[in-house]
């Protein structure tokens, strides 16, 4: 356990400190934007700089927007979960301070491409350790517990007001060089995690009961049990079948692990769920 949660820590800070490099070397001097709580902490960083005499970095600018988020995570969400996330966004913030503001190159598609890209490599491991980079990500939590209903949605409002700030203040050169960081982003982070916010496991094991406990006690979800057979040595195996959210993965990787590392596990996009659902 322990081993375990030393690694989740260093991985959660080098996570940060990407997602800090991302930002002071390429996006931030380049006036290209980053996607949720960040993108929107970088323009009212550039806004109050702009039409005030004061100056608010976009890193605390990042901790304030995430600290009621926070809140409600830890009250609706899990406690592990939101304290990772917000380890995270709080490393993050101090990464960012120490970092200077410096461009490495003056062509804005390679600050768009480089910058989304290690932005999306911090991104993604942070998730792939079963945290987050805060902001939007524990509110998506929230709702897809609060409502059956794709959260994609949300994040699509919040990017679009991002660009179309980012348009009617900087250009709409700017708006469309954050539309390639925001693509590259994306793809980077399907390829390390997923984006889905539910997938379906399918998972072969000898062990159906003790992986059903080991579940039971980490994940309040339902699982469906299938009799199945080995195609070739025609063992009997059990197959068992949950729906669960992509922030509930790496629990579930780490107890397949724990129980029956030699089970096969099938992970799959679930793009609709008609029935019940855990939604508190």
């Amino acid at each position: 356990m322990i081993k375990g949660e030393t690694k989740k820590i260093i991985v959660v800070l080098i996570g940060a400190l990407l997602n800090a490099i991302a930002l002071n070397l390429f996006l931030i001097p380049a006036n290209v934007y980053s996607s949720g709580f960040t993108g929107v902490s970088q323009l009212l960083s550039s806004v109050i700089e702009q039409y005030t005499p004061f100056y608010i970095s976009t890193g605390i600018l990042l901790l304030l927007l995430n600290i009621p988020v926070a809140f409600l995570g830890w009250k609706m969400v899990g406690k592990s979960f939101t304290l990772y996330s917000f380890f995270s966004v709080a490393a993050t913030t101090v990464f960012l301070e120490f970092i200077p503001i410096l461009s490495l190159s003056e062509d804005i598609i390679l600050n768009a491409v480089f910058g989304g890209v290690i932005l999306a490599i911090g991104v993604g491991i942070t998730l792939k350790f079963g945290a987050s980079t805060g902001g939007l990500d524990i509110i998506a939590m929230i709702l897809s517990r609060m409502k059956d209903k794709p959260v994609g949605t949300y994040f699509f409002l919040l990017n679009a007001i991002i660009i179309l700030t980012a348009g009617l203040l900087y250009g709409w050169e700017k708006a469309l060089y954050t539309l390639v960081t925001l693509y590259v982003t994306t793809r980077v982070i399907d390829t390390i995690h997923t984006r889905h916010v539910k997938l379906t496991a399918m998972i072969v094991t000898k062990k159906a009961d003790e992986l059903k406990k080991a579940i039971h006690s980490k994940l309040v979800r339902g699982i469906t049990t299938l009799p199945a057979k080995g195609g070739f040595t025609n063992e009997p195996k059990d197959m068992l079948i949950i729906v669960l959210t992509r922030y509930e993965l790496y629990d579930l990787e780490r107890i397949i692990k724990q129980v029956d590392p030699h089970a096969f596990t099938n992970i799959i996009q679930t793009t609709g769920i008609f029935g019940f659902f855990r939604k508190d």
